[in-house]
Formats: C-alpha cells, sequence, structure tokens
C-alpha cells in the first residue's frame, strides 16, 4: 500500500530548486558505483541542497519488517535496533520524482552535453586538483596503471572536484527507493537493486564503526567525490590515505585511489590507448554492414580487419592486434561521430553505462592535461 504523504508548496519549490541544480548526466547506473559512479543511471546528482524529507515510520511497511527479519536471520542485526532506525528514516520524495524516467525530448546531441563538462571552470577546477593531489594521482597511477588525467575526468565530471558530492542522508534515500520506486516497466529489479543497496549501507556502517545515518551522498545514495554507491565502496573502496578507513566523501585522496582500483578490477589495461577516431565509407559495396556493430554491448570485441571490411575507416592506424566496439556519439541535426572504442574506453562505462559519459571523461582529462601542462 502507499504510505507517502502529500507534498505541500514548500517541497514543490525544494524540488524545482534541485532539478535546476542537477548537471546533465549519463544514464544513472546504481549497478554500478557509483552507481558507480554500482556508480551509475541517470547518475544525475543532487544539489547542494537537501530534501529533509518527510516521516511516514518505515517500520510499519510489511516490506520493511521483511527486510528486517532477513538482516537479522543473515547478517546478525539486532531487530530492536533495525526497527528503532527504520522508525527514523525519512521518506524522500524528491528521490522518486527524480528517478522517473524523462519525457521524450530532444534527439541525443554529443556536442551540448561535452559541452557541460568540458568548459573553463571545470577545467580550472581540475587543475587545482591535479595540482593538490598530484602524488597521491602519480601513486594510484603507478599502483592500477589508470593515468591520472582518467582519475582526474572522472571526479570533474562526477562531482566537479568535490563541489557537488550531495548532502542527502544516503538511508532515506536509499530507503525510499527501496521500498518506494516509482511506477515503471523496471520497478521491481530497480526496488531490489536498492535493497541490496540498503543492506551494503548498514554493513559499510557496521563494518566501520560509524553511524548510518551520518553517510551523506546523491539522491541515489551515491557518496563522496566518486559517486560509489555503497557495495562499490565495499568491494573497490580504498583507504588510500593509510588513515585505517576508507571516507569517499571527505577524502579525495580515497575517492582517487579508489577510482583506480575500480577501473583496474573492471578491465583497464595499463599503456593501453583508449578511442581512436573513424569515419565510415562511401563504398557502396559496404553500404550500411558497419549498422550491424552499432548497439552490440560494452566491450571491445571486434577485429580491426572486421570493422574495416564493413566499412568502418579508423583516422589513425591502429594496432591490429587489438579488439574494438564501435562508439556512436549522436549530434542531433548534425553528422554522428564515431570512434574505435578499446578495452580502456569500455572500464570506463562500467562506472557509468553511456558512451557520452565515457568520452566526456576522457576529454575532460585530457583537457584538464593541456591546460596543467601549459601553466
Amino acid at each position: 500500500m502507499s504510505m507517502k504523504s502529500s507534498v505541500g508548496l514548500h517541497k514543490i519549490v525544494q524540488l524545482c530548486a534541485i532539478v535546476a541544480a542537477i548537471s546533465i548526466s549519463p544514464n544513472l547506473q546504481a549497478q554500478q558505483s557509483s552507481a558507480t559512479k554500482s556508480p551509475s543511471a541517470k547518475m544525475r546528482k543532487a544539489s547542494s541542497t537537501a530534501d529533509d524529507g518527510e516521516f511516514v515510520n518505515f517500520a510499519e511497511w510489511k516490506d520493511v519488517s521483511d527486510f528486517i527479519d532477513q538482516m537479522v536471520e543473515k547478517d546478525g542485526f539486532d531487530r530492536g535496533e533495525l526497527v528503532a532506525m527504520f522508525s527514523k528514516i525519512r521518506h524522500v520524495d524528491s528521490a522518486i520524482q527524480l528517478m522517473k524516467p524523462a519525457p521524450a525530448s530532444k534527439p541525443k546531441n554529443w556536442a551540448a552535453y561535452r559541452a557541460r563538462f568540458v568548459e573553463p571552470v571545470r577545467i580550472q577546477a581540475g587543475v587545482e586538483f591535479w595540482n593538490t593531489y598530484a602524488d597521491a594521482l602519480n601513486r594510484a597511477e603507478a599502483q592500477y596503471g589508470v593515468p591520472a588525467e582518467i582519475i582526474v575526468g572522472i571526479v570533474g565530471v562526477e562531482t566537479v572536484y568535490g563541489r557537488n558530492v550531495g548532502n542527502f542522508r544516503v538511508m532515506d534515500a536509499i530507503t525510499t527507493l527501496a521500498f518506494d520506486y516509482p511506477n515503471t516497466p523496471t520497478r521491481d529489479a530497480r526496488m531490489a537493486y536498492f535493497r541490496g543497496e540498503l543492506e551494503n549501507t548498514l554493513l559499510f556502517a557496521r563494518e566501520s564503526g560509524i553511524d548510518p545515518f551520518s553517510l551523506l551522498g546523491s539522491y541515489a545514495g551515491a557518496i563522496g567525490w566518486a559517486q560509489f554507491m555503497p557495495s562499490s565502496i565495499r568491494q573497490y573502496g580504498v583507504d588510500f590515505d593509510g588513515n585505517g578507513r576508507i571516507d569517499l566523501r571527505n577524502s579525495p585522496i580515497d575517492a582517487i585511489g579508489s577510482i583506480a582500483h575500480y577501473l583496474a578490477e573492471h578491465g583497464w589495461k595499463t599503456g593501453m590507448p583508449i578511442v581512436f577516431p573513424a569515419t565510415l565509407s562511401t563504398d557502396t559495396s559496404v553500404e550500411n554492414r558497419w549498422q550491424a556493430f552499432i548497439g552490440q554491448g560494452l566491450e571491445a570485441k571486434y577485429s580491426l580487419d572486421d570493422l574495416m571490411a564493413a566499412g568502418v575507416v579508423p583516422g589513425v592506424v591502429p594496432p591490429a592486434d587489438m579488439r574494438f566496439g564501435l562508439i556512436d556519439l549522436q549530434n542531433g541535426q548534425n553528422p554522428t561521430e564515431y570512434w574505435l572504442g578499446t578495452d580502456n574506453f569500455f572500464a570506463i562505462t562500467q562506472y557509468n553505462r553511456s558512451f557520452f559519459y565515457a568520452m566526456s571523461v576522457v576529454d575532460l582529462g585530457r583537457a584538464v592535461r593541456v591546460a596543467r601542462d601549459q601553466q
């Protein structure tokens, strides 16, 4: 049954402010980190002002009671403590509204998307971030093989270098989505996912010896500079500053190490190029054969010979022994941009399952590096 309270005018005003502050972002990969970003999803980030939510006493919901029973049996939690905890959680309607599918609008536009991320303010902030944490970035690259510019690109796209980490209480946001997800075709699967993240939130808090209500993040529950979901923190988070705890909200150094570790665990290969520009042949004998290589998953699985035989022409000839995926960056009414992506490009898409996202990370990181080299 629905337990939502009505939303007053002040809630509507507050929600409008949150939506206005949200940047364009890739599809919510709550499987990733932050959805991993376990990130994200539209892993759109919440504004710096959180919705306080409304009390509905989740502890009285049957599904929540069943979840508590499972946590007691499976993870050894005290039932009374969990009941007391869930009775304090707030229902965050703005999280529900932000999870609803966006209405059909203009065609995808890579140039417009890129412009939101690769721009002067973010580039300058990236230079400052790189200068401040150069030692940690160098150490992460040496340990995990992930270049500093890629880590810098991810932090810049995700949170504008810590400026937009979100101030929702993670317990409020994730509980709301775990038990009152909006009515969409994937509702059951998404609620199951967020219940898993709720379990991981409680486990992470217990393992870290912290109050779960102290965890703050995005409207989807993504935490810190790296915007990791709780499950990703537990699996890929790194105490990179050596202070004995993993804190992705207050330690940019932990975020740097955790991002590098995440990418390394998702297929990043040291020294491998990321993308190569490509165009389509005008040879009518191979007309449209390249379309068979579009939308074939987030992996580099085709040989250069296969792609070229289908009319894909690399702008720079890559190594013949590598595997690639064909990347199409749609540009609205303008011609689509094509690239050949390697395993390293697709490692970034595991952080957020979007070609636009991954390429914006690559381009922002490169722009920051160039700007820093010119200082």
